[in-house]
């Protein structure tokens, strides 16, 4: 399973707030994989979150993650999904 490299993580920032974004940890990673199996978790465009995420970027603040697909961050505002 591919993961994010360390080093690219240091460097990656929301591009919306441009805080510094962290690797989700399993237990924030399993609260999201269990409302995206809920059928109702939007991203910020507005489209349906259907498939579950092996990884995912958190902005500092806590309020938004950033999908990872394949070991690559998707740092799109409107993929991001609202946690709180």
């Amino acid at each position: 399973m591919p993961t994010v490299a360390p080093d690219l993580v240091e460097i990656l920032i929301c591009p919306e707030t441009k805080q510094p974004v962290r690797l989700m940890n399993a237990a924030e990673l399993s609260r999201l994989n269990e409302r995206i199996r809920g059928g109702a978790l939007r991203n910020r465009g507005g489209g349906e979150v259907k498939q579950e995420l092996a990884e995912a970027l958190v902005r500092e603040d806590g309020r938004v993650a950033y999908p990872v697909d394949d070991g690559i961050p998707v740092m799109l505002v409107e993929e991001s999904i609202e946690l709180g």
